[in-house]
């Protein structure tokens, strides 16, 4: 259901974004705003990132193979970093280098009425995209979380990319429309490009929050805080359990988790009894929780003495 949720969010994304990025560039060219070609450049990323996550959510979803055992999961980590990059390199590096050259050479931009009446519209579409990818992220977040929690916590990057992202839209779009206003207003020919690398900068900063948060995932990142303590609750809660000596986790993807344990077992258990219980605790763990579906259960050292001696015996 979440994947269904994720795509619904890329796919109105992306049709808002390919509609506001048409009406921006024409807003840009006949006014010769350096503002309003910045966002127009901006919604260009934008739309581009979005295909980078679709293929990013194909790539993760194939089988695990002999080359790659434990599944594809992460490589929709490594599109999302790609994304961080264009974002920062496209997206922040372009809009500011346009407005550097425009504070170079500044001109007033003209029939600014076209840059009202596009940021308006813009504004509508991002604000439409924006409530679709915020309602699919609470969904996501447990009651006990903020939005920012779930941001940093999350284990698929799709939706809180995509919150991002026209979050910044609609940032960029006041932006924009504060350059244009106090340029025209003032007849100051640099509030205009000043907008511009304000939203690169914007841009920047967006991508740098992305580029660490899709880079933990990618190098190895800890499944969820409360899927840890539900996994540690099913383990401690059996009844060969004595205590849980380590409890180790990562996101192999964003459906898909490894957990390995070193458990204290209670004696005395012999071999058979020991398998017994790591196979039940397991199943249980694999029943509560279905994207952990790689688990080892290393017996804890009194244990393993213990059926060392029973083996010898």
């Amino acid at each position: 259901m979440r994947s269904r949720g994720s795509q619904k969010v890329i796919y109105v994304a992306i049709a808002a974004n390919v509609a506001i990025a048409i009406i921006k560039y024409v807003a840009a060219l006949t006014t010769n705003s350096s503002a309003m070609m910045a966002e127009a450049i901006h919604s260009t990323v934008d739309t581009g990132n979005e295909f980078l996550l679709l293929l990013g959510m194909k790539s993760s979803r194939r089988p695990a193979d002999p080359l790659h055992p434990f599944g594809h999961g992460k490589a929709l980590y490594f599109y999302s970093l790609l994304v961080a990059v264009y974002i920062f390199a496209f997206g922040g590096g372009v809009a500011a280098y346009r407005g550097v050259l425009h504070i170079v050479s500044p001109e007033v931009a003209q029939h600014v009425g076209w840059n009202y009446g596009v940021l308006a519209i813009s504004a509508a579409f991002e604000f439409f995209s924006w409530r679709v990818s915020y309602r699919e992220l609470k969904l996501m977040k447990d009651a006990n979380e903020s939005v920012f929690d779930e941001i940093v916590t999350s284990k698929d990057p799709t939706i809180f990319i995509v919150f991002l992202e026209d979050s910044a839209a609609l940032i960029g779009d006041a932006v924009a429309f504060l350059g244009v206003f106090l340029g025209s207003s003032l007849k100051n020919p640099y509030f205009d490009p000043a907008a511009s690398i304000l939203i690169g900068l914007l841009l920047a900063g967006v991508a740098l929050l992305l580029g660490r948060e899709t880079g933990a995932l990618l190098i190895g990142e800890r499944t969820t805080r409360g899927r840890i303590r539900k996994i540690r609750r099913i383990i401690a809660g059996d009844s060969a359990v004595n205590r849980i000596e380590e409890l180790l986790t990562m996101q192999l993807g964003p459906k898909q988790a490894l957990v390995t344990a070193r458990v204290d077992f209670r004696l005395p258990m012999g071999l058979q009894q020991l398998e017994s219980s790591i196979e039940r605790i397991k199943k249980q763990i694999r029943k509560e929780e279905p994207m952990v579906d790689i688990i080892f259960i290393e017996p804890g050292t009194s244990a393993g003495s213990m059926t060392r001696n029973s083996d010898a015996g």
